[in-house]
This record gives C-alpha cells, sequence and structure tokens, in this order.
C-alpha cells in the first residue's frame, strides 16, 4: 500500500496576500474586462462634452462675412465701419452669430473676445475651487456629475442671454463648472481598471474629446443659417441625459474609497466589478490599504503638494509647461480666422489632426518615456509656430501647413501632459495635482484670444509668441523624473519611500 506521508508533509503552498493595494485591485477586477471597458468608455465620454464647450465660440462669437447692397459708397476694400447700415448686409441672418446680433462688428477686441475670454478665465477660478474636492470629500464620481451638471444647466440659460454682458457671465459659470470635467473623467475612468490597462484608458478620454471638437464644425455647418442659440442646445441637453447615465451605470473609484478609509464601500465596489466568482468570497480583512493621516478638509490636499519640497517642484514643472501648451492648444483654433482658410475647413482640419495624435499616443503609450516625448512635442510646436507666423510674410500659402504642423505637436504635448501629471503624483492628491496642471493649460488659453485679436494685423504677435512660450516652458521637464512601467503610489510617504529606494539603488555599491 502506498505512504501517503509525503503528501502531508509537502503541504500545498499557502498564497500570499497582495503586498499592495494595486496588487489587491488586480487581483479583483482583473486586468480589463468587458464591464470595465464599458465603465472607462462611459466616463472618457465625458470629454465630448468638455470640448464641445470649449471650442463652440469659434462658431458662435465669430464675425459673419457681409456683401455690399449699394454700390455707389460699399465695394470689397471698404471697412465696415466706415459705411453706412443701409450700404452692407449679412451673408447669412443675424442671428447666427452673436457679433451679428447684437452689432458688435465695430466693438473693440477687449468685447468681442470678453466671452471666451471669460469662459477660460472661469476655468481658471473652477479648477481653483473645485481641484481639492474630488480628493478630499466627494470623490471622482459625484465631482465628475457635479461638473457636468453645472456646466450644462448653465449653457442652457446662456440660450437666454439678451445681451454680451450677460452671455459673458455665463460663459464663466459654464467655464467654472468645465474646469474639473476632464480631470474627474481622466482619473476616475484610470482607477477603474488594472495597472495593464491604466496607460491605454487614459488615452480614451483623448478620443473622445478629439470625436467632441470634430463634432463641432459638422454641426455648425449643419446649422449655419440657424442661430447660435441652437448649437448651444445641441451641446447642452445631452450632457444632462449622459449625466443620468454616469449616475446609476458607474461605480465610484475603489482605490479612493480605500484611502478614504471608506473600506465597506470600497470593497462593495470591487466585489460588484469582479471578474471571478472565486473573488466574491475573497477575505479582504488583510487588504494592505495605508491612510493619509494630516487633516482631512477640501484644501489640505494643495497644502500637502505644496509642503513636500519634491511634490511642489513636480507641480511647479508640469503647469509651466501645462501652461505654454495650453497658450497653443487653445490658441490655434482661435487664430485660424486670422488665416487665408475657410473657418469650417480649418477647424476641421486641426480636429482630424487631433485624432492621430490620439492613435500615436494609444498604441506607443507602453513603448515611448513621458518626459522625452513631452519635452520633443513642445520644441517641434514652438518651432513650427514660429515658422507660421514667418511663412506668412514669404509664402502664406505654406502658414496652414505650419499651424497643422504646431498644433499637431501641441495635442501631443496635451495627451503626454496629462498623463505625465497622472504618474507623477499619488492617489491621495492626483485628482489635485491633474486639475492644478490643467488649470495652468486653461491659463495660457486665458491669453490666446487676447493674443489672436493683436494678431490679426500682425501674426508675429499671435503664432510668434506661442511659439517662444511653449519653446521655453517645456524646459523645466528636465529636471523631472521619468514614470513609465513605474508603480503608481497610494500615498505621499508611500511615494517618498520609493524615491529613496531609487536613489539607493543608483549609488553603486562599494567595494
Amino acid at each position: 500500500m502506498a505512504d501517503s506521508t509525503p503528501f502531508l508533509s509537502e503541504p500545498a503552498e499557502p498564497k500570499l496576500p497582495p503586498r499592495s493595494l494595486d496588487e489587491t485591485i488586480e487581483r479583483c477586477i482583473g486586468g480589463f474586462g468587458w464591464f470595465q471597458i464599458f465603465q472607462a468608455t462611459l466616463v472618457s465620454f465625458a470629454w465630448v462634452f468638455d470640448a464641445q464647450q470649449t471650442f463652440i465660440s469659434v462658431f458662435t462669437d465669430a464675425e459673419p462675412s457681409w456683401h455690399c447692397t449699394d454700390d455707389s459708397v460699399c465695394n470689397s476694400f471698404s471697412k465696415i465701419c466706415q459705411l453706412p447700415k443701409s450700404s452692407w448686409s449679412w451673408d447669412w441672418p443675424a442671428h447666427t452669430s452673436i457679433i451679428s446680433e447684437w452689432s458688435h462688428q465695430c466693438s473693440t477686441s477687449f468685447i468681442t473676445g470678453l466671452p471666451a475670454s471669460s469662459f477660460f478665465t472661469g476655468c481658471l477660478v473652477g479648477g481653483l475651487v473645485l481641484a481639492t474636492l474630488a480628493d478630499s470629500t466627494l470623490g471622482r464620481k459625484n465631482m465628475l456629475l457635479l461638473s457636468c451638471l453645472m456646466m450644462s444647466i448653465s449653457s442652457i440659460f446662456t440660450v437666454f442671454s439678451p445681451n454680451i454682458w450677460i452671455y459673458s457671465a455665463l460663459r464663466f459659470i459654464t467655464g467654472f463648472g468645465r474646469a474639473t470635467v476632464g480631470t474627474c473623467a481622466l482619473v476616475l475612468s484610470t482607477e477603474l481598471v488594472g495597472k495593464r490597462w491604466r496607460d491605454q484608458v487614459g488615452v480614451i478620454g483623448f478620443f473622445c474629446f478629439t470625436l467632441g471638437f470634430l463634432s463641432l464644425p459638422a454641426m455648425a455647418y449643419v446649422n449655419r443659417g440657424s442661430s447660435w442659440r441652437t448649437l448651444y442646445l445641441c451641446i447642452s441637453v445631452p450632457t444632462v441625459l449622459y449625466c443620468i447615465l454616469v449616475h446609476f451605470l458607474v461605480p465610484e473609484s475603489p482605490r479612493w474609497l480605500f484611502v478614504k478609509g471608506r473600506k465597506e464601500e470600497a470593497v462593495t465596489t470591487l466585489k460588484s466589478m469582479a471578474q471571478t466568482a472565486s473573488v466574491l468570497t475573497m477575505s479582504f480583512s488583510n487588504v494592505p490599504v495605508e491612510q493619509e493621516t494630516w487633516d482631512d478638509n477640501i484644501y489640505s490636499s494643495i497644502k500637502v503638494l505644496l509642503n513636500k519640497k519634491w511634490a511642489a517642484h513636480r507641480l511647479a514643472a508640469i503647469m509651466l509647461t501645462c501652461f505654454g501648451v495650453g497658450m497653443v492648444y487653445y490658441g490655434m483654433p482661435l487664430a485660424l480666422g486670422n488665416l487665408p482658410v475657410n473657418l469650417y475647413l480649418g477647424v476641421a482640419l486641426n480636429a482630424l489632426f487631433e485624432l492621430p495624435t490620439s492613435l500615436i499616443t494609444f498604441f506607443l503609450i507602453g513603448k515611448i518615456n513621458r518626459k522625452d516625448s513631452l519635452l520633443g512635442f513642445t520644441i517641434l510646436s514652438g518651432v513650427c509656430s514660429v515658422l507660421c507666423a514667418v511663412m506668412g510674410r514669404v509664402r502664406p500659402s505654406l502658414q496652414i501647413a505650419m499651424e497643422l504642423i504646431s498644433f499637431f505637436n501641441a495635442c501631443g504635448a496635451f495627451n503626454m501632459s496629462l498623463i505625465y501629471a497622472l504618474e507623477l503624483f499619488p492617489t491621495c492628491v492626483r485628482n489635485s495635482a491633474i486639475s492644478m496642471a490643467r488649470q495652468a493649460l486653461v491659463l495660457g488659453g486665458v491669453f490666446s484670444p487676447l493674443l489672436v485679436a493683436a494678431g490679426r494685423k500682425n501674426n508675429l504677435i499671435s503664432f510668434g509668441v506661442f511659439g517662444m512660450v511653449i519653446g521655453v516652458c517645456g524646459l523645466p521637464l528636465i529636471g523631472l523624473p521619468e514614470t513609465r512601467g513605474g508603480t503608481i503610489c497610494d500615498t505621499m510617504d508611500e511615494e517618498e519611500r520609493k524615491q529613496c529606494q531609487k536613489a539607493a539603488a543608483a549609488i553603486p555599491t562599494l567595494a
């Protein structure tokens, strides 16, 4: 009879508990299931409405074309402000643009550019006020819903604006709400999936932003004879319906719930996302979660970021880079009216050039260094932007080509800057850090309309400044660490220990 002792003396090796929260979530929800694909895509779809609200002023605030009705006092070389109103007429009905409806064709550049600047200023203020709520009290999902609802409802009220002043005030409120939409969507979507697919999921939002940008010229062209108010309704009402879907179909980030000490909710969320039945009976009592010990209020995360020298250095460098990127990214489409190209065609080409940028980012994100690629994008965008201004005096036909190449690289820098910021900071302050980086992007956008208005007579003031700013602002990246393939930490202490380990490993062992 065979001896069974060997079977008793060699027990099966026990399954070790996960060594980190990352591994715990990986074991629970797996790498990337169909349910996660649906949730990540749904969350990322918020970028569609974000893009539409960002660039809608290109069409609603544009100065329409006009024609002479009295050839005795009017010709193609006449200036509209020097002609009697009876001698000319708009090519389209006056209600197609706020400029023609409220007769601001002769107003100063400050007034005509006020709505766009108000929107970006609202984004800036909203980012400063709302940035920390997703990390401190509301969480990623609730902050996303609040931002989308504020953005859509204020946009609906914009339809009833009686003058440019009320219109600008409502655009400020829309920008205030919109400030954290993309940030919350990016963070929540990447925290709902495993480590392997985190990079690719982050790029889904960029695809959605491109889709929203690309849909605008199509919607504007279809409604080119209709009121500008119709265009606002077309992008605002679907946003409200989107919020209802997110409320019922998307869970809160389990990673954020763990870090905030809401372990029972986190466990319930993980089990609802589990891909295998065995996970449903898995014990979560020994999940290694490290909570932050600093005072928890709405601005505590910003305070911690500034108090930690390494975090403040990273934040300052990435924000300076984002400022330059934002100036070019938001300024290029607004400046298309200064180039010899059809506005609808120019915006469509810019939107189309965002698509290959998103594709390149999606397929190469796991293989390219964040810092080097971001630095390369900023330098190339700056060079081409300056060339765009120079070509206007030498070969105007090449201006649009330089503009498209510059915008292409600015799109790549935009995408990479957010992914890089996502990996530079731990979970407890990640949303706040990315929000600050995004506000730097928006701050660049605040100055863009002013430069565009000033550059109508001299492209060096717009495209030339764009190029110099983005080129110089990319230089602080040289002092930042590379994050490709690294582990994403959850607390500040964990991030500091990781940096100490890297520094120790870099020191050669003495013989």
